[in-house]
């Protein structure tokens, strides 16, 4: 997190300069906006929308509601474009210019004015909607939003009405025929019930019902009674032994005559005389035949009697047929009112069965015969139901059309601005700053993006696939001239990076140390500094060390050390001087340099000479340490020469200035002619990028140095 976090401040720090001058491009621009921007004042107010509490008639409330056709579709939606509408806007034109104090004057905004300034918007989750205007005119702003809120509600008002005017006038002309109407059901009603003689029909089914089961039981009743007689005829007549009714009668009337009864007891006196007598005498007898002549006699009188009382079938009726006796008679009397109740009680049963059946049929009829009376029953009630409707709707109407009822209403008006509302300093600078941050932070990211130069050690070791040395830090100007020296080898903080470069370059070197040619890509990645600064540290741990020169175009050592330019290796390499002759001594103690001496025109021609080959043979053979500062591999040869007679070439990077793909070429280069590459050196890295390769030493000075640098 912590590598991240410096890799970002090292990239903003990078690219700070041109992200600043876009983010006060910005700023810079919205001031300007505020400037030059004019001034508006914005006034709004609220109405709310009620469709259910506006008409104390129920056809008013209907009036009023708004009808919602499909998911999508709101009513506050609908009454927002209705507000914007060309009727209403004209009208509120009107108010508004009637509610100026001086009337004749215009007010200077037309109708396609004040449709495009006109903003209408719905509260979420209420039933408000807010018109709102903008002008540079705060009075005029509000005046106008007043009147376009009036005359909404003015139109809502005569649209309501209008449509109450409609509803009535429809009712009236549809209230004569539903009269009509009714009344022909009326009447083809009435008629049906005189026909079919149905006047209540749940009533008079109820009573058929009712009398069926009555007649049922009656039924049951007269059917249980008649088992009975039936069941006690045929016992009496058994016991009777008659077969008939009328000889019944006749036996019992001919036992109760007096005569008869007379004529019966001498008639069994002569019977038993004669039986007396033939018991004692035979049949010839004189007293046996008196007696018989006697008996007919009584029987012929007997019978003449008999003929009397019952003249029907006199011959059939015998004394064995007469109901003599009590008990005779009384059985035989009730024989013959049994047979009577009998006969009544079928002839009563037969009427019950007629009425039953008589019921049932006009039970199982009145159904059918009521479906036509339901029908118009119906139909009556329909229009009876219908012309109250329409009688109620029409007073509704009357009601809803004199009240001039609306389903807006004003709750909060609007009021004159006391601030501008447009533009808002505030949220313009704010939205600049924020877009100014965007766009840095856009051009931060394109700048890296477009940048194909090295950006710190890490990506230069992944880049080379060549070991990191060290990385150097960039070196105030003070102790860029190493005279007098103890500016820069008195500072821990700057010797200890060449120091660790130093060990660097002995510990991955298989044998000593001895020659190092020093260069880099391109010009200004700091070789000459670093070749420098390198022996001025090697010069410190004891090592006698010499710096030459060979860069014959831009010479620039004998500038760090404030030395005459010749004689040098010019000199040295054409014959005109020895080595030990050129060589020049420095404030450091074991430092020596070889500066370029006589500028050449030819400079190729004498680093490529026997002489120059001589020449560092000899060096190396007298100093423990030589270093060669060469020219840049992208402007000449003259490294891949001298570094043939070297132990390797050291590159010298500098972040943020050595071009990745120059880099890359001049490595492949030196590697494709087998010239070997000791590493890699990072050279001139900031104080934060510094801190996240290594941890300061500034802590670990000792106090003189420290008072003698702040002495400095």
């Amino acid at each position: 997190m912590d590598k991240g976090f410096w890799s970002v401040l090292t990239v903003v720090k990078r690219r700070g300069l041109p992200a600043l001058l876009t983010f006060t491009a910005v700023i810079v621009g919205a001031v300007a906006y505020l400037r030059v921007t004019p001034r508006l004042y914005s006034s709004s107010a609220r109405l709310i929308f009620d469709d259910s509490r506006v008409s104390v008639s129920e056809l008013g409330r209907d009036l009023t509601q708004t009808s919602v056709i499909g998911p999508g579709n709101s009513p506050l939606a609908n009454q927002a474009e209705l507000i914007r509408s060309e009727r209403v806007l004209s009208e509120a034109l009107t108010i508004a210019q009637n509610a100026k104090p001086v009337p004749e004057q215009p007010l200077g905004v037309t109708v396609d004015e004040l449709s495009r300034g006109i903003k209408v918007r719905t509260i979420p989750a209420t039933s408000l909607l807010e018109i709102s205007y903008q002008s540079s005119d705060p009075k005029l702003a509000a005046r106008l939003v007043n009147a376009v809120a009036m005359a909404t509600i003015r139109d809502n008002i005569k649209s309501i009405s209008s449509e109450a005017t409609k509803v009535r006038e429809f009712l009236q002309q549809q209230l004569p025929q539903a009269r009509s109407q009714l009344q022909a059901a009326e009447v083809a009603e009435n008629n049906y019930r005189q026909q079919s003689s149905i006047v209540n029909f749940d009533e008079q089914t109820k009573t058929l019902v009712q009398s069926v089961a009555a007649l049922e039981e009656q039924k049951r009743a007269l059917a249980t009674q008649l088992e009975e007689a039936n069941s006690r005829d045929a016992s009496l007549r058994q016991i009777t032994q008659a077969n008939a009714l009328d000889k019944a009668y006749e036996s019992v009337r001919s036992g109760q005559d007096q005569e008869l009864q007379k004529l019966r007891a001498r008639l069994t006196d002569q019977e038993t005389a004669l039986i007396e007598a033939r018991l004692k005498f035979t049949e010839d007898h004189p007293n046996v035949i008196k007696l018989r002549e006697q008996r007919d006699a009584l029987r012929n009188l007997y019978s003449q009697q008999l003929a009397r009382v019952a003249p029907v079938n006199t011959q059939a009726n015998t004394s064995n047929n007469v109901a003599g006796d009590q008990i005779s008679q009384d059985l035989t009397s009730r024989l013959i009112i049994n047979e009577i109740e009998r006969g009544a009680i079928a002839d009563k049963l037969r009427l019950v069965q007629i009425n039953l059946a008589q019921l049932q049929n006009r039970l199982t009829q009145l159904p059918i015969q009521q479906q036509p009376l339901t029908a118009l029953i119906r139909r009556r009630e329909e229009t009876a139901a219908s012309l109250k409707f329409l009688q109620a709707k029409l007073e509704e109407a009357r009601i809803a059309e004199a009240q001039k009822v609306s389903n807006l209403q004003i709750i909060q008006a609007a009021r004159v601005p006391n601030e501008p509302n447009s533009p808002k300093p505030n949220v313009v600078l704010a939205l600049a700053g924020a877009f100014g941050i965007f766009l840095a932070t856009g051009v931060i990211i394109l700048l890296e993006v477009m940048d194909n130069t090295l950006r710190d050690a890490s990506e230069a070791e992944e880049l080379l696939k060549l070991p990191l040395l060290g990385v150097l830090p960039r070196l105030p100007a003070r102790t860029l001239v190493l005279e007098p020296a103890d500016r820069f080898l008195d500072n821990i903080g700057l010797v200890e990076p060449y120091r660790m470069l130093f060990k660097s370059l002995e510990f991955r070197t298989p044998e000593d140390l001895r020659l190092l040619v020093v260069s880099s890509t391109i010009s200004g990645e700091g070789k000459s500094i670093v070749a420098s600064h390198l022996g001025a540290v090697s010069a410190m741990l004891s090592r006698r060390t010499l710096i030459i020169d060979a860069d014959l175009r831009r010479p620039v050592q004998h500038t760090i050390f404030n030395l005459p330019a010749k004689p040098g290796v010019s000199d040295v390499v054409q014959g005109n001087i020895s080595l030990k002759e050129a060589v020049q001594s420095t404030q450091i103690e074991n430092l020596s340099v070889l500066t370029c001496g006589e500028l050449h025109g030819r400079p190729s021609q004498i680093l490529e000479s026997a002489a120059m080959k001589n020449l560092i043979s000899e060096a190396s053979a007298d100093y423990d340490f030589v270093i060669i500062d060469t020219p840049p591999l992208s402007a000449c040869a003259d490294t891949a020469t001298l570094a043939k007679e070297s132990e390797g070439v050291l590159m010298v990077t500098r972040p943020n200035f050595t071009i990745k793909e120059v880099l890359q070429r001049a490595v492949s280069e030196l590697n494709n002619n087998r010239i070997p590459i000791v590493g890699v050196v990072v050279n001139g890295m900031t104080s934060l990028t510094e801190q996240y390769y290594r941890y300061p030493v500034n802590g670990y000075q000792t106090k003189r140095l420290k008072a003698k640098r702040e002495h400095v």
